[in-house]
């Protein structure tokens, strides 16, 4: 089949670049043709202009997109050159990514009404795609919500993302009539799922995040840069708090350098030493560490496929809800003792060296994958079909 993917396949985060790698290598495993619909909005990336900086119940969001905004510029003046090229790379190479950019809604109404953008499927997800953006709110593209557009092609969520465990009530509404154009619904978090059937009374399919559902980046892997063994991997985002001292504190328990990917959005001196590897590179320094430790959803998952010893620090604070996505991959495959709570980091040093039943894991990977690669054979089974049949999971 003939198969459109929407999703943050453009990002500068690794996690997001994996997710997207993930889907679409499966989906070609399986005989379909498949490609991402080029759609990258500017709020994504934080270089929406500053609407309503002038009224004070905007201020967080104005001074979160200045910030982005200004780290944009950051990177284009002082940043790794050869680490955006190889972004630049592995978007064009390894996505298949090479039609311009579609900046907004209707350009990608457009593009699916024409010959190029008709599709037998159209699958939304995964990634926080479904996390309202302070300048943007929802966007309906992430829900392929669209009026006239994309004809009889089947439309799929696998695996979207709210960001955390509950909705801001503003965008309920918006998100039930969205949620209902769906042929097939499913979300990558049991907290997804809950918010799902309170907005629109539907029980989704709770399946895995796409990394979780190709499992073997191998290919990836082989083809990175040249890269040592044996050293910490400490990928942290949005903040520092904890991680810097369980990262440093494995680095000397095991005697080993602590090694952080340089992250555009940083906000805090360097933990460790900083690197700059490409997104294969990324992927094979967990492959090749002796140690992970991160505060990431996609940090914890590929600690898990490669089965590196790790931790997961907590989120503390205001980001507290944020820890709900790793903690669900973690009750998942038994693993919740690897996850250390932010205002509790002393416990890291009990829990470094404990060690983890790799057979128990691979038993709940195993079916994790199961329940996601079912439900996508299903509902692509049903596409193309003449009557389109909703399921919801």
């Amino acid at each position: 089949m003939r198969i459109g993917i929407l999703t943050y396949h453009f990002s500068t985060n690794y996690g997001a670049l994996m997710q997207a790698y993930g889907l679409r290598q499966w989906l070609i495993s399986e005989g379909h043709e498949a490609s991402f619909i080029n759609y990258h909005p500017a709020y994504v990336e934080g270089s929406t202009g500053l609407r309503g900086a002038l009224d004070p119940r905007q201020l967080k969001s104005s001074l979160k997109a200045l910030f982005l905004r200004a780290a944009q510029l950051r990177r284009r003046l002082a940043g790794n050159p050869q680490q955006e090229k190889q972004f630049e790379q592995f978007r064009r190479e390894v996505l298949g990514v090479s039609s311009p950019a579609l900046q907004d809604e209707r350009e990608v109404e457009a593009f699916l009404n024409s010959p190029e953008g008709r599709f037998d499927a159209l699958i939304c997800g995964s990634d926080q795609i479904w996390n309202p953006s302070p300048p943007k709110g929802l966007d309906r593209s992430y829900f392929l919500a669209f009026d006239s557009a994309a004809g009889d092609a089947r439309r799929i969520a696998y695996a979207p993302s709210f960001g955390r465990g509950a909705l801001d009530p503003r965008h309920a509404e918006e998100a039930r009539r969205y949620i209902s154009k769906l042929d097939a619904v499913s979300v990558r978090e049991a907290s997804g799922a809950t918010i799902v059937k309170q907005l629109a009374g539907i029980t989704p399919a709770v399946v895995p995040d796409p990394t979780i559902l190709l499992g073997d980046f191998s290919a990836l892997t082989f083809c990175a840069e040249s890269i040592s063994e044996g050293h910490v991997f400490c990928y942290a985002l949005r903040s520092a708090q904890g991680i810097r001292e369980i990262a440093e504190l494995a680095g000397e328990t095991f005697g080993q350098p602590v090694l952080s990917p340089d992250n555009p959005h940083r906000r805090w001196r360097e933990i460790g030493i900083t690197v700059h590897p490409s997104p294969a590179g990324w992927a094979a320094l967990i492959e090749r560490a002796g140690y992970v430790v991160t505060n990431s959803f996609h940090g914890t998952a590929f600690a898990i496929l490669m089965q590196k010893p790790f931790l997961v620090a907590g989120l503390g604070g205001a980001r507290l809800s944020l820890n709900d996505r790793a903690l669900n991959l973690l009750r998942a495959v038994g693993l919740e003792d690897r996850f250390i709570p932010a205002d509790r980091i002393g416990l890291a040093r009990d829990r470094l060296l404990a060690p983890i039943d790799w057979s128990q894991v691979e038993a709940a990977l195993a079916t994790l994958q199961e329940q996601g690669r079912s439900y996508l054979r299903r509902e692509l089974a049903l596409a193309g079909q003449p009557e389109r049949t909703r399921r919801t999971g």
